[in-house]
């Protein structure tokens, strides 16, 4: 067993797994405190490496591709401080870094654990359900559907829809990313009917506008990786060269619900009418001003 303790957590190696526990000082972020242990498969890392840095050093795991749907959801764009796989080292302890990082690189040789991208994943992701409250909104996910449950900050297009209810087959995709404090991020849910709309956050109901606390919106994460780990794997995408990139992403929903996508013939057009029908009757409701509302359609008619 090789293991180190540190500050931001432990990590240990027992020849097939490599087990990472956040550690428990305040300075860890609240998302690695609340994602938990992760133990990774042997069979999921593609190296590790022990990068020198001022005073100290910082071990960082990397895994194969398509093998975490954490790395899947996120798609690198988690702060440093917030990534499981890397772990600062103190100057007084990076040769017992050094010990743990080279049995691990013994081990990949000696199982011959192939660096290719993985065909399905390797790791659960988070347990569910799983719910975080955001400065949008509630988002909940039990395993077979997504709830969102708008704040009394939301846009008013938003709290007129209501909670939002998406079930898992009609899901294309999850898109995620995270509020810095400088910029908004968003998580947004991707359904069949949605995949061509290019609806700003604010007013998407189909969208979490991440504006408040940074540090607590970045556990939309938990969601957003809870939900692409029982999404199709990415190797299972049946999409072509020719496939313009919308249609190509759209090609990711279940096999189970396998059914064509809305074209530019009488399905998308149906899709259409019926945002702009919706759009119309909130702005006859006075939910929408006359601004939002031209604002609104406009995006809607650009993302068809």
């Amino acid at each position: 067993m090789a293991e180190i303790s540190q500050r931001d957590g432990t990590w240990a190696f027992d020849g097939g797994t490599v087990r990472i526990t956040p550690g428990l000082h305040r300075s860890v972020p609240l998302f690695r405190q609340t994602y938990g242990e992760i133990a990774v498969p042997l069979e999921a890392v593609a190296g590790v490496v022990l990068e020198p840095e001022r005073k100290r050093g910082r071990l960082r795991l990397r895994l194969r591709e398509g093998a975490d749907p954490l790395l899947q959801a996120t798609g690198g764009r988690l702060p440093d401080a917030a990534d499981p796989y890397r772990l600062t080292v103190d100057a007084d302890r990076t040769g017992v870094a050094e010990y743990l990082a080279e049995e691990i690189r013994r081990a990949l040789l000696l199982d011959r654990i192939p660096k290719e991208p993985a065909r399905a994943y390797l790791l659960p992701g988070p347990p569910v359900p799983v719910s975080v409250r955001s400065s949008d909104g509630t988002v909940s996910f039990d395993g077979t559907h997504v709830r969102i449950d708008w704040s009394d900050t939301s846009e008013r297009v938003k709290r007129a829809t209501g909670p939002r209810i998406i079930g898992l087959g009609e899901l294309v995709r999850v898109e995620w990313l995270p509020h810095t404090g400088h910029e908004d991020g968003f998580l947004r849910f991707v359904t069949r009917e949605t995949v061509f709309s290019k609806l700003p956050p604010e007013k998407d109901p189909y969208a979490l506008d991440l504006w408040g606390s940074a540090r607590r919106d970045l556990l939309t994460a938990l969601v957003a990786t809870a939900v692409t780990a029982r999404l199709p794997h990415p190797s299972t995408r049946p999409a072509t060269a020719g496939d313009p990139p919308a249609a190509a992403d759209a090609l990711d929903a279940h096999p189970a619900h396998s059914r064509p996508l809305p074209s530019a013939g009488s399905d998308h057009h149906d899709v259409l009418l019926r945002r702009l029908r919706e759009l119309g009757r909130l702005h006859r409701d006075g939910v929408l001003t006359d601004e939002e509302f031209a604002r609104t359609k406009a995006a809607v008619l650009r993302g068809f």
